[in-house]
């Protein structure tokens, strides 16, 4: 009662408030440049030698040396709906890319009639005669079916423990379907590393469901990671005007949007029927007024005094990188890093070498190391 009376005084004096936890800042870090040149590039991933693949919005994928050298856009990219937030979106490797060179992205895929909607595929990464290209790519799911617009794709990419695959789905701006089990809108999907669906998913023997669905009831979650100790996936999701959430999705569980959520419309109406309703899981924490958080990770190195174990999360409307102290499932605390930065961060990755890697959403978009000043 303490905390959330805490919480409500503080609304009056600030324009902070975070589920009764005010942040702090920290302007002890700074950034150093990796590569520029990107066009609004989106997610990034490390590949063992150390070097980044990274996409770009438009529809270009590349690799970025260890020495910052951007190379050309790799052949054999699927075509990509670039318009609105659809493009070529994140990327992943399989658990086994050291030996199979399979490389995984999820995008907007164009359709009829200016149809669009998020699908994933796979494919193998080849390097030879000077050049790197995309081989055998097969597309492994589509979002059901496609609709019009250019808005909330999702499409975070997280290998499970056991190799299966989470796919988080955006709703598409159709609030209501993220309710419905026919639908891929506003769900996270779970599926083999081949696309086939798994016999232990929670609605596979339910008629009239889709059998990929692993939760359902999400807005435009635009950040997914598994937890290194736990193994459990998190998520965080774009709400309306507030409303942002951390979730721990688990299987077969409703988790609201847009019946209950901490956000209003961008109109200022109310949304839904409040906060809570029973059969509808509450958020792990959750940020009103809205930073827009894109991408996050665990952080498990040692290049940062204290920040083993947080949860770190980029935000694209407040321009900084958010760390959350953690203790299992709670966060503890909020701390504001690189507040002067001013440019919008769609995606965290920890490199191999420990350090913090960022990605800016811009039309000369950067590669960014973290490091102490």
């Amino acid at each position: 009662m303490m905390l959330r009376l805490f919480a409500v005084l503080l609304l009056a004096t600030t324009t902070w408030a975070y589920a009764g936890l005010p942040p702090t800042v920290n302007r002890g870090y700074t950034t150093e440049t990796v590569v520029s040149g990107l066009e609004h590039p989106w997610s990034l991933a490390f590949l063992p030698d150390g070097r980044m693949l990274v996409t770009e919005r438009p529809g270009r994928l590349r690799l970025v040396g260890a020495d910052g050298k951007l190379s050309a856009p790799i052949a054999g990219v699927p075509q990509v709906y670039a318009s609105g937030q659809g493009g070529l979106l994140d990327v992943a490797l399989d658990h086994a890319f050291a030996r199979n060179r399979l490389v995984y992205l999820s995008y907007a895929e164009p359709g009829d009639n200016n149809l669009a909607g998020t699908a994933v595929a796979r494919a193998k990464l080849v390097e030879a005669g000077g050049t790197t290209r995309l081989e055998a790519l097969t597309v492994i799911l589509r979002q059901q079916p496609k609709t019009v617009g250019g808005a909330h794709f999702g499409s975070r990419l997280a290998f499970a423990r056991d190799g299966r695959l989470f796919v988080t789905m955006g709703e598409r701006y159709q609030r209501d379907r993220a309710q419905e089990l026919d639908a891929s809108f506003g769900k996270v999907l779970r599926i083999e590393a081949d696309g086939r669906i798994p016999a232990d998913n929670p609605f596979v023997n339910r008629k009239g469901a889709l059998p990929q669905i692993w939760s359902y009831g999400h807005r435009n979650p635009q950040s997914a990671a598994v937890h290194p100790g736990s193994g459990a996936l998190w998520t965080i999701e774009h709400g309306a005007r507030g409303g942002d959430e951390i979730n721990l999705p688990q299987a077969g569980r409703n988790y609201g949007w847009p019946v209950i959520t901490y956000g209003r419309d961008y109109s200022g109406l109310s949304i839904g029927d409040g906060t809570a309703k029973a059969g509808m899981e509450q958020p792990l924490y959750y940020w009103d007024p809205s930073i827009a958080p894109s991408g996050m990770t665990f952080y498990t190195g040692n290049r940062y005094p204290g920040w083993q174990g947080s949860l770190l999360v980029g935000a694209l409307k407040e321009q900084l990188l958010v760390r959350l102290s953690l203790q299992g499932n709670r966060v503890l605390a909020e701390e504001r890093l690189l507040p002067d930065l001013k440019q919008r961060v769609r995606d965290v990755r920890q490199g191999p070498d420990g350090w913090v890697y960022l990605l800016t959403d811009e039309d000369d978009g950067r590669v960014l190391r973290v490091k102490p000043r």
